[in-house]
């Protein structure tokens, strides 16, 4: 009796354990395994512009900002800024594009609000006679809004795989981040993002388990 008892203890230990590692797998706290275009015979694509002249082009450019944005291991916390941009080590996830456009040359917090004044029956924004620059382009509905009118929109099939590069942008509901150049066992790309004050890594294997794409764009 003793024995059988010690038996099913055992396997209800092991299932727990399964269902743990599973967990912390979902939930990226165990890291998930790289592979890249090459993996996968993708070409990796390259813009034919450089917008700040870097030597860079823009896709690559926007990558590389990415990461080196998260580098900074900023924070979560929605906060305003006078400056428009986070200058401490606080921020949320549109901060991760803002970033990461901003040094290849593309000014979010000017572009957004130029687009706003242009074409205000296209934002829904709350009191649009008050705009503020300096959170406007923070907010992800007028991200989506701005990428529609002046970006490439893509395919947002995450299986179309070869149509996802690194340094797109991806736009969930309430949610925005940019496309990293490694990807999981089904080519399927990771993403850089910053979601919340508990996420462990910044660039993570998510898209299989979202529901919420709304958008894939790429700079022009």
């Amino acid at each position: 009796m003793k024995k059988k008892i010690t038996i099913i203890t055992t396997l209800i230990i092991v299932i727990l354990i399964i269902i743990v590692l599973y967990a912390l797998y979902y939930f990226n706290y165990i890291p998930h395994k790289k592979y890249t275009n090459k993996d996968f015979n993708i070409m990796t694509y390259k813009s034919k512009i450089d917008k700040d002249k870097d030597g860079i082009d823009d896709q690559t450019d926007i990558l590389n900002n990415a990461r080196a944005y998260i580098k900074t291991k900023p924070k979560y916390k929605s906060k305003y800024y006078t400056t428009g941009y986070p200058n401490d080590e606080y921020g949320v996830c549109t901060d991760v594009v803002a970033f990461a456009l901003k040094d290849a040359g593309y000014d979010l917090m000017v572009l957004v609000n130029e687009d706003i004044k242009a074409n205000k029956d296209l934002y829904n924004i709350d009191n649009i006679d008050n705009i503020d620059k300096k959170i406007d382009f923070r907010r992800v509905q007028n991200l989506k809004i701005y990428l529609d009118n002046n970006a490439i929109s893509l395919t947002t099939d995450i299986n179309k795989i070869d149509k996802w590069q690194g340094g797109d942008i991806i736009v969930f509901k309430k949610h925005i981040g940019i496309v990293s150049d490694n990807r999981n066992k089904k080519g399927i790309s990771f993403i850089i993002h910053h979601a919340n004050p508990y996420q462990r890594y910044y660039e993570e294997d998510i898209l299989e388990y979202r529901d919420d794409i709304v958008g894939h764009y790429r700079i022009s």
